[in-house]
């Protein structure tokens, strides 16, 4: 993959800050929140071809099935169809398969988001049409814009692609077609204050970055000015895979420092220890499919890893027992196949 530094990006993005956060309903860092719903299950996968939304919600503009998948269209100013996860995860690994929407200015984009607006970015701006960005957040810092890169894609309006992010207490990596493409290491992100480590919701959709009513910063940054007389721009996503690495029905913010060690997980699948390290190993070519690459990595963790990276976080839980059989049943067949590579 070829990288671009941020930073020629930098100048036109701290005149568009309306691009980079979003809001909290709650901020549990100024106040005492609710407890966030959480994912109580190790994984989750969503085909959106089914004709289901299933455990999202549609939070603006309308998001229909199609045999693509989920469609999200923009065919008038003021279209931004979003969806996101009914649901919080705490620390994961998320495969979302898609294809972007074409259009000056139309931004396709998922992301992972927390109450205290940690952050982690996938954003596809369509007029470069070969790159794609990733950036990062914490505790909704806006005071640089240097975060981000610029990762080649090929065709990302034509074709789809998997998009992934694999989030751990010690490090954060983007995966494009199974290929890691950028890694964030916890100590990277000022010490760790400015690291993404929160539980999230998914946050899927489109929106016109380009829109005339916008910032002249936020429209050159979009890539120039959206015609809407070009409309329809439709993005589709075929699906989303999720592992939990936390699963448990519920996290709670326990004081308002906004670190990892402060949240409480309750009601957890079991009160054994999943080490985040068991995450490191994911990886596989994009010959293979979402499930059997997450499915193959956790073989590859050792119970020595998962020992040492028990004490890095106080709550955290482990799949039960009859998942990891069927995954370790998987992986064997894959791997006398040869078609997994780490």
């Amino acid at each position: 993959m070829i990288f671009k530094s941020y930073y020629q990006w930098a100048t036109l993005v701290l005149a568009a800050t309306a691009a980079a956060q979003t809001t909290t309903s709650c901020n549990p860092l100024k106040k005492t929140c609710p407890a966030d719903t959480g994912l109580n299950k190790y994984r989750l996968n969503t085909d959106f071809t089914s004709g289901s939304l299933g455990r999202w919600n549609t939070t603006a503009g309308t998001v229909t099935s199609t045999d693509l998948g989920a469609k999200f269209t923009i065919s008038e100013q003021g279209d931004a169809p979003t969806i996101e996860s009914e649901f919080y995860i705490f620390f994961g690994h998320v495969d979302v398969k898609m294809r972007a929407a074409n259009g000056t200015g139309i931004i396709s984009t998922w992301i992972l988001e927390s109450d205290d607006l940690d952050e982690i970015d996938w954003e596809q701006i369509s007029t470069y049409d070969t790159e794609i960005q990733t950036n990062y957040f914490g505790k909704g810092n806006t005071t640089s814009y240097d975060r981000g890169t610029t990762v080649t894609v090929s065709t990302p309006g034509e074709t789809f692609h998997t998009y992934s992010i694999d989030w751990t207490s010690e490090r954060i990596e983007w995966l494009l077609d199974g290929e890691v493409v950028r890694t964030l290491e916890y100590a990277d992100a000022v010490d760790g204050t400015n690291y993404p480590q929160t539980p999230m919701r998914i946050r899927i959709g489109i929106w016109a970055g380009g829109d005339p009513d916008n910032s002249a910063g936020t429209i050159s940054w979009a890539g120039g000015e959206t015609d809407y007389t070009e409309s329809p721009f439709p993005m589709y996503v075929e699906s989303v895979d999720i592992i939990n690495y936390n699963p448990a029905s519920a996290y709670k913010y326990t004081d308002k420092t906004g670190d990892y060690t402060s949240i409480k997980a309750t009601n957890a699948t079991t009160s054994t220890n999943l080490s985040s390290s068991n995450s490191s190993s994911i990886r596989a070519s994009s010959k293979t499919s979402a499930s059997a690459r997450a499915s193959s990595s956790l073989i590859a963790s050792s119970s020595a890893s998962a020992s040492a990276a028990a004490s890095s976080i106080s709550f955290v839980s482990a799949a039960p027992g009859s998942y990891y059989t069927s995954i370790f049943t998987m992986a064997v067949g894959f791997l006398v196949a040869g078609l997994v590579q780490f």
